[in-house]
Order: C-alpha cells, then sequence, then structure tokens
C-alpha cells in the first residue's frame, strides 16, 4: 500500500499534457459548434458530423466537429 507524497499528484498533474477527448457527448458537441439538439441530430442524419455508438450512448467525434469547422472557414474563404 503505497502513501501518497502531499503535492505529488497535483505535481504530476501540471506537467502532464492535456488529453483531447476523441468523442464527446452530443450536447457538448452541439455545444462547441453552437446548434441546437434538433440541428446536430439533423447533422449527424446528414453527415455533416460522424456519431459513433457506444454501448446505448452516442458520442460525437471531436475529428468531425473540427472537420465542420474547418470546411466553414474555407467555404467563407471561398466566398470572400
Amino acid at each position: 500500500h503505497a502513501q501518497s507524497v502531499p503535492g505529488h499528484m497535483e505535481k504530476a498533474m501540471q506537467d502532464s499534457i492535456p488529453i483531447k477527448p476523441p468523442a464527446v457527448a452530443p450536447k457538448d458537441g452541439f455545444a462547441m459548434i453552437g446548434v441546437s439538439k434538433s440541428k446536430g441530430w439533423d447533422m449527424i442524419a446528414n453527415r455533416e458530423l460522424e456519431g459513433v455508438k457506444v454501448g446505448r450512448v452516442t458520442r460525437i467525434t471531436v475529428a468531425s466537429i473540427e472537420g465542420f469547422i474547418a470546411r466553414q472557414l474555407a467555404s467563407r474563404q471561398i466566398a470572400a
């Protein structure tokens, strides 16, 4: 049974690199891009966002959210 050293875990957490989750809950993903729940589910149905089933729950891949944002920025630059 290891004894914890006061401040040791806090120091380790400060030194660690933040980990980006590969997928997020739909409400969080929809909030990231500022769309309603209804619009977000439509975007999954239209394959604008990628939904992944994990057991009984759905998660939205962060890569698909980032891809959506990149496509929006690219289309804005083309239109300008």
